[in-house]
């Protein structure tokens, strides 16, 4: 039996990175389809995930929130990837804060897009293959921000929120056809974008944990689903 297919969008860095080290690591030989637009980091990602024990690996520059360029890489992750995708970790995202009134509409838009356009279109293009084959995995990042309001973050808030939703309704659907679906809320994990924050690194949530909290999910067996799990740091949000 060949080995599982993982793709995870936004794979370049943080958490998206991490989840990849996590999967190679742990389930040796599988096969990573590795997303996102910063082809130079994918490619730094993709030889680590090799060297810890993934089967195959490969890189597909893209940019998630665009129909065109997913329907492309639906087209050359099958070709790639003949068996089709067994677990989707939808992961990009961005955040920019702003206040409410501050928020551009353009703003708005690309946020809402990245974080919550994204899902919906990488789970139309490639879930409707695990249902036909009634069997997949399916993580959507949120965050503790789509559970609750956040101030300065009102287009963030608006698509974490959505991505909650919209996890909840594809769970509804898809659970008699064997396709499981997990939305994960985590808090403030570290990772690049906190470098210039000021925030020390030990007062927040390390990506390799988050990260470790998707696998062991994946693994339990399929007569159990973990629908939602929240992560936060141990001294609470900042």
């Amino acid at each position: 039996m060949s080995k599982p297919v993982v793709l995870i969008t936004g794979a370049s860095q943080g958490i998206g990175a991490a989840i990849a080290k996590v999967f190679a690591k742990e389930l040796p030989g599988c096969r990573l389809a590795l997303v996102a637009r910063a082809e130079k980091n994918l490619r730094a990602v993709a030889t680590v995930c090799v060297k810890l024990g993934a089967g195959e690996v490969e890189v597909f520059p893209a940019d998630v929130s665009d129909e065109a360029a997913v329907e492309g890489l639906k087209a050359a992750v099958t070709k790639r990837f003949r068996g089709g995708v067994d677990v989707l970790i939808n992961n990009a995202g961005v955040f920019r804060a702003a206040p409410f009134g501050e928020t551009s509409v353009r703003d708005f838009d690309e946020i809402v897009a990245a974080n919550l356009r994204s899902v919906f279109l990488m789970s139309r293009a490639f879930v409707p293959a695990m249902a036909k084959r009634g069997r997949g995995d399916v993580f959507n990042m949120s965050s503790i921000a789509g559970l609750g309001a956040y101030p300065n973050s009102a287009a963030y808030c608006a698509a974490k929120f959505g991505v909650t939703g919209l996890s909840k309704v594809m769970r509804e659907e898809l659970r008699e056809k064997g396709v499981r679906v997990c939305c994960v809320h985590p808090g403030a994990t570290w990772s690049p974008s906190w470098s210039k924050s000021g925030v020390k690194e030990e007062r927040i949530m390390p990506a390799a944990d988050v990260a470790r909290a998707f696998f062991d999910v994946y693994r339990l067996g399929r007569r159990t689903v973990v629908e939602e799990i929240v992560l936060r740091p141990q001294l609470g949000d900042l």
